[in-house]
C-alpha cells in the first residue's frame, strides 16, 4: 500500500487515509487557485508572458520554485507555505505554456526555459536566489548552475537528471504525437498513475483530482515545446563542473531516476535524499520529507554564510 499523506497513518485503509488527509490542517499539497499571502505578477520573458507567484518579506531571502512539465506552480504550494513562514521571499514560477504563463510556439530549448527563469528574477530585481527545481524545474535549474552561477545561491534538485541519453530522449517522441493529435487529456490520467502509482491515487482522490486539474491545464503548445527542450537537455558535463552548493533529492520508487542521481550525486560529492516509497514528486506524496531536506540544506547554508 502507498504510504498515506501528513494527517494519515500507514496503517490506514484508503477510505479512511484519504478522509483523514481532507480533514487535516495542513496546507494542500497542490492548489491551482489563488495562494493565501501570494500574488501573481506578469513578466515579460524572451518569448512571451511568464506568470510567478510572489510571497513573503520583501527582504527574505529569495528562493525560486521551478516545476516538472505538465503541471503548474500549483505543486508547491505546501513548500511555498512553509519557506514563507521560515522567513523566505518565495517566487513560484509558471513555465512557458504551463499554468498561466503564455505558450510561444515551439519548439523550446532546454536554455529557452533557463533564460526565463532569469528574465524573472531580472524582473522582480532579484541579484541572487536559491533554486529549487523538480523534473523538468531541475533541469531548468542545473541549467541555471551552470550558465548562470553568479546568480544563484545554492541548487535544490529534486527527481532530474542533467542529460538525455537516446532511450530517455526517445520516450518523449509517442507523448507528443499523441498530444499532437488529441490535445492534452490523454496524457492525465497515465501520467498521473507513472508519477505516484495507482494506490497512491486511489486512496487520495482530493489529491488526484487536483492533479489532474493542473495537468489538463497545460497548453499543447507548451507541452510539445518543454517536451522537445528535455528532448536536447545537455548540461551534464557542466553540471560536473558547478561549485555551487548543491542538494538533490529522489524518490525511492523513481526508477529510472535512482541510478543516474545517485551516480551524479557521487561524482559531486553531494547530499542525496533517497526517500522510501516515494514516486516522482515526492514534494506530493511525501512532502514531510521533501520539506525536512529543503530545509536543511537551506539551514546549512545559513549556517555556514
Amino acid at each position: 500500500m502507498a504510504a498515506c499523506p501528513p494527517g494519515s497513518t500507514a496503517s490506514a485503509s484508503p477510505r479512511t487515509c484519504s478522509r483523514r488527509w481532507a480533514l487535516s490542517t495542513e496546507p494542500a499539497p497542490i492548489v491551482t487557485a489563488a495562494w493565501q499571502g501570494f500574488v501573481r505578477h506578469d513578466a515579460p520573458g524572451p518569448a512571451g508572458r511568464l506568470s510567478v507567484r510572489v510571497g513573503g518579506a520583501e527582504r527574505g531571502v529569495p528562493v525560486l520554485l521551478c516545476h516538472s512539465i505538465l503541471t503548474s506552480s500549483a505543486i508547491w504550494h505546501r513548500q511555498a507555505i512553509a519557506l514563507v513562514a521560515r522567513g523566505h521571499r518565495v517566487l513560484a514560477l509558471d513555465s512557458k505554456g504551463h499554468g498561466q504563463s503564455e505558450a510561444p510556439r515551439g519548439p523550446y530549448t532546454m536554455d529557452d526555459l533557463v533564460a526565463d527563469a532569469v528574465a524573472v528574477l531580472d524582473h522582480l530585481g532579484i541579484a541572487r536566489a536559491h533554486v529549487i527545481g523538480v523534473s523538468q524545474g531541475g533541469m531548468t535549474a542545473f541549467g541555471l548552475g551552470v550558465h548562470h552561477p553568479d546568480r544563484l545561491l545554492s541548487l535544490c534538485v529534486i527527481a532530474a537528471r542533467a542529460d538525455a541519453p537516446p532511450p530517455f530522449a526517445a520516450a518523449w517522441d509517442d507523448r507528443i504525437a499523441v498530444v499532437q493529435a488529441q490535445g492534452i487529456a490523454p496524457l492525465a490520467a497515465p501520467t498521473a498513475e507513472r508519477w505516484f502509482g495507482r494506490g497512491f491515487l486511489e486512496a487520495n482522490p482530493a489529491i488526484t483530482n487536483a492533479l489532474l486539474d493542473c495537468i489538463n491545464e497545460t497548453d499543447p503548445e507548451g507541452f510539445i515545446g518543454c517536451a522537445s527542450a528535455i528532448q536536447s537537455l545537455d548540461y551534464l558535463d557542466g553540471v560536473k563542473r558547478l561549485q555551487l552548493p548543491l542538494a538533490m533529492v529522489v524518490g525511492a520508487r523513481d526508477e529510472l531516476l535512482v541510478q543516474p542521481m545517485t551516480q551524479l550525486a557521487a561524482s559531486l560529492d553531494c547530499r542525496l535524499a533517497i526517500i522510501p516509497d516515494a514516486g516522482h514528486l515526492p514534494q506530493i506524496d511525501h512532502p514531510d520529507e521533501v520539506e525536512a531536506a529543503i530545509e536543511r540544506h537551506l539551514r546549512e547554508l545559513a549556517q555556514s554564510a
